[in-house]
């Protein structure tokens, strides 16, 4: 299941793609956003795996918002205005869909970002990434080593991560949703608005608390198919 959102500042278009999605099985609607400022916010407090986003919106344009992102999630234009594609393209949209838009061209859309979503979720670890990377911690850089990584806590600006070989977390200034993409080749896992587990590490999972050693945490039901796309059925 793909978490997505809807932007357009016109209501009925905007009406219209939210009821294409919900049509959709594999997606999963969290919000819907007039322009790019309410979906800044969404993107803020949710995990969202894939934008439906137009380009002529007031303030900041589609393209424009696209570029403010750090780590955007996959998206997919819609508009009324052709000569945009390629500047969209450019930005590694999924797809670029012109106003009206069929529903069976929406859907295919939709595929073609769920084949990326599912191979994204099912990549595991690459021989040419390294096992490891360097957190800011007090002007100092330290190595976490990411098969010692038990499980991350999100504080606003900030990230605890809990490891097997420390009895203390490593404290670092930077958001979940980047700590989140730096570890998306390995075998980890989104389960809350807060945390984010390793999924070896995982002892059981009991309704909404998943248990890693002698600690619980919260099983979100909007993340469990993060946890669901990972494990083996």
């Amino acid at each position: 299941m793909m978490n997505c959102i809807a932007v357009d500042d016109e209501k009925l278009v905007l009406d219209l793609l939210v009821d294409n999605i919900r049509q959709v099985p594999f997606l999963n609607l969290v919000g819907r956003c007039r322009n790019a400022m309410e979906a800044a916010e969404i993107l803020h407090k949710e995990q969202v795996d894939l934008i439906f986003l137009d380009i002529q919106m007031p303030g900041l344009n589609g393209l424009q918002f696209v570029q403010t992102l750090k780590f955007p999630p996959m998206v997919i234009f819609i508009t009324a205005y052709q000569e945009h594609a390629l500047e969209g393209f450019n930005l590694d949209a999924v797809d670029y869909l012109l106003k009206p838009v069929s529903f069976e061209r929406f859907v295919k859309a939709c595929n073609k970002a769920y084949e990326l979503f599912r191979l994204h979720q099912k990549g595991g670890h690459r021989e040419d990434q390294p096992g490891y990377f360097f957190v800011y911690v007090e002007y100092n850089q330290v190595k976490i080593t990411i098969s010692d990584i038990l499980y991350i806590e999100g504080m606003k600006d900030y990230v605890r991560i809990f490891l097997a070989a420390a009895t203390k977390p490593v404290i670092t200034k930077m958001s979940l949703k980047a700590l989140e993409d730096k570890l998306m080749p390995y075998r980890f896992a989104r389960i809350h608005k807060s945390y984010i587990v390793s999924v070896d590490k995982i002892a059981a999972i009991k309704r909404d608390l998943i248990s890693i050693g002698q600690t619980e945490l919260p099983l979100s039901e909007s993340y469990r198919s993060n946890l669901d796309n990972i494990l083996p059925s």
